[in-house]
């Protein structure tokens, strides 16, 4: 069951900006992935977990699943993994220009909420202005990983992202699995869910030029 939370409400417009990278993380200046839409952050703690090389920070629009995901950090001491309550838009504007740019190597989206009706479209997370936010922000040679069950919303993700002059479509996947931030293909419980049933799952790679 998805809950909706519409990411363009007045709400969302006022938000509290991700503090500085050395007092969230024991050491800063490993490599940064971020997650959008990190949901219960089950993945991302396993990941934190599993790959102490990486520093991961997961974007989620329902305050109270980042408080449980947050109380669960607490639980297990994880000092690579810090979780935002917020717009991620609004939050990636917010950190151009303070983040080192060397430091952020990828982000992904895993299976976000479709929004199917066309109206609501615009209520999408992928959109031009997101994408182009992540870019300012992004080292060269960085990363966006999709995934969606849904085939129309991974034609609209996948459109969104090559119409920008900074990404390019990544074809190397044994490369980009040598320098990945999830370096043993952990799933997220929506890929879980979705493999049991044996549903299509439509994923691309791209890379920042």
């Amino acid at each position: 069951m998805r809950q909706h939370v519409n990411p363009l409400s007045n709400f969302f417009k006022d938000i509290k900006p991700i503090p500085p990278l050395n007092e969230i993380f024991l050491n800063p200046d490993k490599p940064l992935h971020i997650d959008i839409g990190s949901g219960s952050g089950e993945f991302l703690i396993n990941l934190a977990m599993q790959n102490k090389y990486w520093n991961y920070l997961g974007l989620e629009i329902r305050e109270k699943l980042v408080l449980n995901a947050k109380s669960k950090i607490d639980q297990e001491s994880i000092e690579n993994l810090f979780f935002v309550f917020g717009n991620a838009n609004n939050l990636i504007e917010d950190c151009i220009g303070k983040f080192n740019k060397d430091v952020l190597k990828s982000v992904s989206f895993n299976f976000p909420d479709p929004w199917f009706k066309k109206r609501h479209h615009k209520r999408r997370v992928i959109q031009p202005e997101l994408i182009d936010n992540i870019s300012q922000l992004m080292t060269s040679g960085g990363l966006i990983y999709i995934k969606s069950d849904v085939a129309e919303l991974f034609t609209y993700m996948d459109l969104s992202i090559i119409k920008s002059s900074d990404f390019i479509s990544y074809n190397n996947k044994n490369n980009a699995s040598s320098r990945c931030y999830n370096p043993n293909n952990s799933k997220t419980n929506r890929e879980k869910y979705v493999i049991q049933r044996n549903l299509q799952i439509y994923e691309r790679i791209y890379q920042k030029i």
